[in-house]
């Protein structure tokens, strides 16, 4: 639940970015109409059956096949969830460099032809003369849909080490592989110790994210131009509704955030009281 909170709000706001502020309001008329009803209903199923996601279709046999699909679904979502963690944990141990790696272009793992540097000051021409010191002069063409930034060569050629297809398999990243065994191991210290100690663990898990996010919307919001990419994100553009792909991206972020359908749910609840009320 924690990863949901914070994946929620990563993706709501690339959403909200692409699709500008006319994303909250399928957002927000989903969760009312699906979103909200499905949630309670699977928090009172759990809490009244008091079992897992398995278990509680024993009032129906024929449906307990939705328990094992719900069981698998919620597997693969905490693998590829902890493969994020275990990059935010790359990304962590990086960041106390005084120069981060991904903030320019002169690195083994760019492309010296297309690689645009993010710390530039300014970029006149993506297309133009370019000017070589003092003994000769040169025109280079690079397509503005051919150059990618510092920071994504740095994400795909240095830490993820993309091969060409999937009929080259390469070799594991040590330094990724690291971390991911960081984030396995963190969560089996969490939840060695039963569902109460994931309680009081929960308090920092919940916490801290926001607290994280807190600090770089200051700094962000300190940054020049700031202003307008606030107002880049909150200005509505309603022609966006009429395209069925945000309405079916609303969907899917709704039942990505709310975790639902993915037996979360009914396993958290199962643990409640059974005259708990779970609406308030």
């Amino acid at each position: 639940m924690r990863d949901s909170i914070v994946f929620w709000l990563i993706k709501l706001n690339l959403y909200c970015f692409f699709i500008l502020g006319a994303f909250l309001i399928p957002y927000v008329i989903m969760l009312a109409a699906m979103g909200l009803p499905l949630f309670f209903m699977e928090f009172a199923f759990g809490q009244f059956a008091s079992v897992g996601p398995v278990s509680v279709w024993s009032i129906s046999p024929l449906f307990k096949g939705v328990g094992y699909a719900m069981t698998t679904v919620i597997w693969l979502v905490q693998v590829y969830y902890n493969v994020i963690v275990a990059q935010a944990f790359l990304y962590l141990f990086v960041s106390f460099n005084s120069r981060p790696p991904w903030s320019s272009c002169g690195n083994w793992w760019n492309n010296p032809v297309t690689c645009l540097d993010q710390t530039s000051k300014i970029l006149i021409q993506l297309t133009g003369p370019v000017q070589k010191p003092k003994n000769y002069s040169t025109n280079t063409t690079v397509p503005l849909n051919e150059t990618t930034s510092a920071s994504s060569e740095y994400y795909n050629n240095y830490i993820l080490r993309l091969s060409s297809g999937i009929d080259e398999i390469g070799t594991p990243v040590w330094h990724l592989t690291l971390c991911l065994l960081l984030a396995w191991i963190l969560c089996c210290l969490v939840l060695i110790k039963g569902v109460k100690f994931l309680g009081k663990a929960s308090y920092f898990t919940a916490i801290f994210p926001y607290i994280m996010l807190t600090i770089l919307l200051i700094r962000v919001a300190l940054l020049p131009g700031s202003l307008e990419g606030v107002k880049y994100y909150v200005t509505p553009d309603f022609s966006k509704l009429k395209d069925a792909t945000a309405w079916t991206d609303a969907a899917t972020q709704l039942f990505f955030s709310l975790g639902c359908c993915n037996g979360g749910l009914i396993t958290l609840s199962s643990y409640n009281k059974f005259k708990n009320n779970c609406c308030r």
